[in-house]
């Protein structure tokens, strides 16, 4: 149940922050050529990479229950961002989130820009990919150690996750050339907000000393009891913007 979740959890997680890079990256590229935006591509996956290898083995040395504790926190922190945010767009109190809109602005600024040609680079293309992958991608390194709370090969199964979105999400782009705008981001952000949300409770209380009716089998609980709550939110923020009609 715990790894079903864990990987559901980071599949789409990775997936809404790589469509984010994709987006710029497929911008870029199709305005400026490919050649330097996909090597500041490869730079920002080399240093992702090395930042995931060197802080995940390093989880192995702190105590389980200290590491569950603050990483229970962070994970805590993290989703319930990713779900105000999403409760807010689902009620109307905040824009969603368009790829397609994205798409244009990032190709007109990328027009608009000037030539700096130097090494045989373009750096603005590589400049603008770089940022645009290592931002978005340390979201999803974050997640991926950030499961390596858990042990028992956690770290493995969240970067088989990411992976595999990352496969998933580079071929649709490479067939596409386009922005996934009919990807539904903000029902992805909203399940991926709930999921950071619940592991963040299970894994910030077992650190405290908690121990779960039912072990693993609580995580639905838990999720059902978020997306319930949640629900009722996105439906009182919705009644909150109807109109009062004068009595």
């Amino acid at each position: 149940m715990r790894v079903a979740f864990l990987f559901l959890a980071a599949f789409l997680a990775s997936g809404v922050e790589m469509v984010e890079a994709l987006t710029i990256v497929l911008a870029v590229g199709v305005t400026r050529g490919w050649r330097s935006t996909l090597i500041g591509v490869g730079a920002a996956a080399l240093v992702l990479a090395a930042i995931v290898g060197s802080l995940g083995p390093a989880l192995t040395l702190v105590p389980l229950d200290a590491l569950r504790l603050v990483v229970g926190g962070l994970l805590l922190a993290f989703g319930l961002q990713w779900l105000r945010k999403a409760i807010l767009r689902a009620s109307g109190f905040k824009a969603l989130h368009d790829e397609a809109e994205i798409y244009a602005r990032e190709r007109e600024e990328a027009a608009r820009a000037g030539r700096d040609e130097r090494a045989g680079l373009d750096w603005y293309s590589f400049t603008l990919s770089f940022k645009g992958v290592l931002l978005e991608g340390l979201e999803v390194a974050f997640i991926v150690i950030s499961f390596g709370a858990d042990r028992g090969g956690s770290v493995a199964i969240a970067a088989g996750a990411a992976g595999a979105a990352l496969v998933i999400v580079v071929v649709a782009g490479v067939v596409v050339r386009a922005p996934l705008a009919r990807v539904p981001e903000n029902t992805l952000k909203f399940a991926v907000g709930l999921m950071l949300t619940t592991f963040g409770t299970f894994w910030g209380a077992e650190g405290a000393g908690v121990s779960w009716p039912g072990s693993d089998a609580a995580l639905p609980v838990l999720f059902a009891v978020l997306l319930g709550v949640s629900a009722t939110l996105v439906a009182v923020l919705r009644r909150g913007r109807v109109p009062r009609t004068a009595t």
